[in-house]
């Protein structure tokens, strides 16, 4: 995934980099080409004219330039062809060219030691140009935007291979000096990809605040180009960011947003369409998890409402049924008559017992409790036996030892 990202990165820098001033023969017949540069013997070389070797280098850096994405032993080739000319006669752009072309055969084949030392050679001719000194490579002589477009190209490399290598603090050194070339001359598409490329490094390094940061760079610098393809860009950045953090309704806009553009540009980077419609596949997917699981936590939130409006209805019932009971329990003790030493009294013989003790009769405590004599002799005669006493007077001595009357 970052081989490719920083392939993009160099492709896109390139694009937007000022022009080498050479043709660009992959649309053209390679072989044809090769056929006419196969006719330089050595000897032939040996007797060339300047003008002639100025031809023949710039025809193997055509084809160098031509087998790049198609045979990375023939890109070599060529580029060691055009530095045996261009090395000797200090051709400094030329010599810049070549050993970028090799470095980026042994990037391509994951030789990133091999990849360092040619980048580094390029950075040597590069730091020989001195602008408006013309030169047999360079008739109308180096502008510094020319050198300065060379560059930027070459810390943006630097700053890929780096963080290939896993070392992110050097990788990011390159990537701001190449951003502060870019700052210098507005090249706001070079920006934008620039810091989409840091953004995908910090999204590999889980740094999710970082890459937000990158990716809303890269934005701010692709609607200062008003480049719709550099804000799809930018665009697809931010939906990958919150399609792996959330939330998902925002990542879901900005992926739309840049489905929309590969829709009215089919042919614009397919692999950036692909990738994006499987990022969309991927959010409404996770839409999908959380919508179930909200419906599910939403079920089980409505059974634990219902659990709790049972139990605090049954808290309610059981509390008022224990005050209920409470309540009747103190009636009922309020009704048992008081024991003493295991007598026991109705308060109806309590009554009885009161007033046989002030010396009532039982004709008189009859017409009192409005009872017959009849059956205040039973109740007295019930009271007598719960005393076990023989007579009124024992019964009214033992109630007043136990403090009844």
């Amino acid at each position: 995934m970052k081989k490719k990202l920083f392939s993009l990165l160099l492709s896109l820098l390139a694009a937007s980099a000022v022009s080498y001033g050479y043709t660009d023969f992959r649309g053209f017949n390679l072989d044809s080409l090769e056929r006419v540069v196969a006719k330089w013997t050595p000897d032939a070389i040996e007797r060339a004219s300047e003008e002639e070797l100025l031809a023949l280098n710039r025809a193997y850096r055509d084809l160098m330039m031509g087998w790049q994405n198609l045979n990375g032993e023939k890109c070599a080739f060529y580029a060691w062809k055009a530095l045996s000319i261009s090395v000797p006669r200090k051709w400094e752009d030329a010599s810049f060219d070549a050993y970028r072309f090799v470095g980026q055969v042994f990037y391509g084949a994951e030789q990133y030691d091999s990849a360092m030392f040619y980048y580094g050679k390029a950075l040597e001719h590069l730091e020989r140009m001195s602008p408006d000194a013309p030169g047999p490579d360079n008739p109308s002589a180096y502008t510094q935007s020319g050198i300065d477009n060379d560059r930027s190209l070459l810390y943006g490399t630097l700053g890929n291979l780096h963080n290939v290598m896993g070392d992110i603090p050097a990788a990011m050194d390159y990537y701001a000096k190449a951003g502060a070339i870019f700052d210098q001359y507005g090249w706001n598409e070079s920006n934008t990809v620039l810091w989409y490329n840091i953004g995908e490094t910090w999204m590999g390094e889980k740094e999710y605040r970082k890459a937000e940061a990158a990716y809303e760079k890269a934005l701010r610098y692709a609607e200062a180009s008003a480049d719709s393809l550099m804000i799809t860009y930018a665009n697809k950045g931010l939906g990958r960011l919150y399609a792996e953090k959330g939330p998902m309704a925002k990542a879901l806009k900005y992926l739309r947003d840049v489905n929309a553009y590969f829709v009215a540009h089919p042919d614009d980077s397919p692999v950036f369409r692909r990738e994006n419609l499987e990022f969309i596949d991927k959010v409404l997917s996770r839409q999908k998890e959380q919508l179930a699981l909200l419906l599910a936590a939403s079920i089980l939130l409505v059974i634990l409402l219902i659990i709790l409006l049972f139990v605090t209805r049954r808290l309610r019932k059981t509390r008022q049924e224990k005050e209920e009971v409470t309540e009747l329990i103190e009636e009922v003790l309020d009704e048992i008559p008081p024991q003493k030493d295991g007598v026991t009294l109705s308060q109806r013989e309590k009554d009885i017992l009161d007033l046989l003790s002030k010396g009532y009769t039982t004709l008189d405590i009859a017409q009192a409790l409005c009872l017959s004599g009849e059956t205040i002799r039973w109740y007295r005669k019930k009271v007598l036996a719960k005393f076990d006493a023989s007579n009124t007077a024992e019964l009214i001595s033992m109630a007043k030892e136990l403090r009844l009357v």
